[in-house]
């Protein structure tokens, strides 16, 4: 899918060198939130949220003069903000030497100490479920259900075949089930 026309205008905003910064502001503005809680949905934290965040528009920086638009831009960047992600978690893994099941334990446990938490409430179930998937299906849950993102994106995205995807959200999806019927919701 090719670039939309707004973006198409935002990326030649860009790439004058007068309007550069502009150009750039104006993207981060129109991306900023939807990659914010995508971001969120997988690290968890606010804070690091928005350290990925931030790590995610450096690298957009540096790297959007080589972007081809031979992609949606919007899929371009969530490509950059779930590696971000990934490169995060595999950071928090190796710097407490921990198993990836301690850090979803320790996601878990951040969730739980959110403020507004209310173990009782449907939708904290929903992310304590969410927390108990493997990070690649976690990642095609919250791409599907939270972005409605469409398998052929999300391939793009992920590098990952449409019809692993479809299994990867169908398990997922059975496994949340699962969760919230023997937690008493």
């Amino acid at each position: 899918m090719a670039v939309t026309q707004d973006d198409k205008i935002l990326l030649a905003l860009y790439r004058i060198p007068e309007t550069r910064e502009e150009g750039f502001t104006l993207i981060i503005r129109k991306y900023q939130e939807r990659l914010y809680w995508h971001i969120r949905r997988l690290v968890i934290s606010h804070e690091d949220a928005n350290d990925v965040l931030q790590n995610v528009f450096i690298k957009v920086w540096k790297n959007l003069e080589n972007f081809r638009e031979d992609a949606q831009l919007f899929t371009w960047l969530y490509k950059i903000a779930t590696n971000e992600c990934l490169t995060f978690l595999e950071q928090q893994k190796r710097k407490f030497a921990v198993s990836l099941s301690d850090v979803e334990d320790g996601l878990s446990n951040r969730l739980k100490a959110d403020t507004q938490f209310d173990a009782n409430r449907l939708e904290w179930k929903l992310q304590q479920a969410i927390l108990q998937l493997p990070e690649k299906q976690r990642i095609v849950f919250s791409l599907r259900y939270y972005d409605e993102m469409p398998y052929e994106e999300m391939s793009r995205v992920l590098d990952t075949s449409e019809g692993a995807l479809k299994a990867s959200y169908h398990h997922a999806v059975k496994k949340i089930e699962e969760f919230i019927k023997s937690n008493d919701v």
